[in-house]
């Protein structure tokens, strides 16, 4: 029966040649105006351009910042009221299950972000045409791409554990239909091996503020060998960025979180937004240009003279008082990370601020770092604000290296102390607040001194996780359980793909 079927067929398709022949045989989707992905990278240009598509879905991700934060003991969701931000509130109760759209979102950006970058590898040495396509740079230009795939790789396994594993091309839905996940040393070992690719053919310097050098892929292969525990593999990596003299704190905490700020002598990554479109879509994980989650954590129908800074916002992912309460007197981090509305509305009066109702969860206090300001955004207003993520700053990287050094197999306790006491002196201004101590108690510092520095920047509930500290700092949170994210119901009904468990 099969048989006769493709024997029918090829009669069948035979007639239509003889009396379609230029429907069939010659025809060109250029002549109806198409372009197909035989179009693509002929030419540097197109290979350029298309490298900038991999990072697009870097913005899309700006939920983990906040997520990671609210999961912990730094901040809760807020909100105007009980029924606000759902998907938010369920991860700080922690009541979230596979259908939340915040993890969805997680999880499919960063896809597209491999996807992209799997397309981008697959015709490096001959485009789809079967044409090779030469350039000085080339090799380069694809070590950015090897960062990028790494740094979504890295995402997912933070977030998810075991994810599906694919590198050699992009995948369309049938494909996805088949798909398992991998073990997290599998996703690790390809992250490990993308990051090395980049880092012997990234430039030290990037004429194009944003773009991935190899002192950025150095500062993730060594913040992914740590999350590995791979402390031994990890202080070499980190001292060669310190010993590079390519960074410096800035003396002002507080000034590299201004927009004056970005790209500085302390960025290392930054996750690049802009005001310059009006380009928005509610409905889509795309949104707009800029950074949604500055909108999130704005206060609430806020409302003053023309001279003060701040603009409205959503009363989202507020600091919590234990965060507060964590700084010691005299820290200046305090007062760049958490902003008290009524102590700051009491000191200027002048500004005659006024603002709605306390929101959800009110803990009194706002994200200072990534407060939204007057003149920072366009068109659609909450969609479009330009303030970069300070991804891994060299503060980070100093913080570290000292935990590697400290947990090595020989351990180096005074290199540890000097790199964690450079960022404890920047914090208050003088010599007399550096750490002495050795051993597990220098440890126990390290990872306090991560969580003052990094505070509402996206690191501290995967700190707590990777530290074994978890259970003991946050509500709600069941060891065996809630060290990963549930996967997403949509991906388990696409693929088949099994479920975290406890989910």
């Amino acid at each position: 029966m099969n048989n006769i079927k493709i024997t029918l067929g090829a009669i069948l398709f035979t007639g239509l040649m003889f009396t379609s022949c230029n429907k069939w045989v010659d025809y060109n989707p250029h002549e109806d105006f198409l372009i197909t992905d035989l179009d693509y990278l002929r030419s540097e240009s197109d290979y350029r351009t298309m490298a900038v598509s991999v990072y697009t879905p870097l913005q899309w991700l700006n939920q983990a910042v906040p997520v990671a934060d609210i999961a912990s003991d730094n901040s809760v969701s807020g909100g105007e009221n009980a029924s606000d931000v759902l998907s938010l509130q369920q991860i700080d109760d922690y009541t979230h299950t596979p259908v939340n759209s915040t993890l969805t979102e997680l999880w499919q950006s960063a896809y597209e972000g491999i996807n992209r970058a799997n397309y981008m590898t697959q015709y490096k040495d001959k485009n789809r045409a079967g044409v090779t396509v030469q350039f000085a740079g080339k090799e380069a230009l694809y070590g950015e791409i090897h960062f990028l795939r790494a740094y979504y790789y890295f995402h997912l396994v933070k977030f998810f554990g075991d994810v599906p594993l694919f590198v050699d091309k992009r995948l369309g839905l049938s494909e996805s239909k088949s798909l398992t996940r991998a073990k997290k040393a599998d996703v690790y070992a390809q992250i490990e091996k993308d990051l090395n690719a980049a880092i012997a053919v990234l430039p030290a310097v990037q004429v194009q503020k944003g773009r991935i050098t190899k002192y950025a892929a150095q500062a993730l292969l060594g913040k992914a060998l740590i999350y590995q525990n791979k402390f031994d593999a990890a202080a070499p990596v980190l001292e060669s960025i310190i010993t590079s003299n390519a960074f410096s704190l800035v003396s002002n905490f507080g000034s590299m979180f201004l927009a004056s700020g970005e790209n500085g002598p302390e960025s290392v990554f930054e996750i690049q937004y802009s005001n310059t479109s009006p380009y928005y879509n509610w409905g889509a994980v795309n949104r707009g240009q800029g950074n949604y989650s500055i909108q999130q954590c704005g206060i609430r129908g806020l409302n003053g003279s023309a001279a003060m800074p701040y603009a409205a916002g959503w009363s989202t992912n507020l600091p919590s008082q234990n965060l507060a309460a964590a700084y010691a007197a005299g820290d200046k981090r305090k007062d760049v990370t958490v902003l008290d509305i009524e102590a700051y509305k009491t000191a200027n009066p002048s500004f005659n601020i006024t603002y709605q109702v306390a929101p959800y969860k009110n803990t009194g206090l706002y994200n200072q770092k990534y407060l939204p300001r007057k003149g920072e955004t366009s068109g659609q207003i909450e969609l479009n604000y330009l303030n970069n993520f300070r991804t891994i700053r060299y503060a980070e990287v100093l913080l570290m290296a000292a935990e590697a050094f400290n947990r090595a197999t020989a351990a180096n306790d005074v290199k540890a102390q000097g790199y964690l006491n450079q960022v404890r002196q920047r914090a208050f201004g003088d010599n007399l607040h550096n750490i002495t101590s050795t051993g597990a108690a220098l440890k126990q510092a390290i990872w306090d001194e991560r969580r003052l520095e990094l505070a509402m920047e996206g690191d501290r509930f995967f700190d707590l996780v990777r530290t074994g500290q978890a259970a003991t700092k946050i509500t709600g949170f069941q060891t065996g359980k809630h060290e990963v994210f549930p996967i997403p119901q949509v991906e388990i009904n696409i693929s088949g793909i099994t479920q975290n468990p406890g989910y």
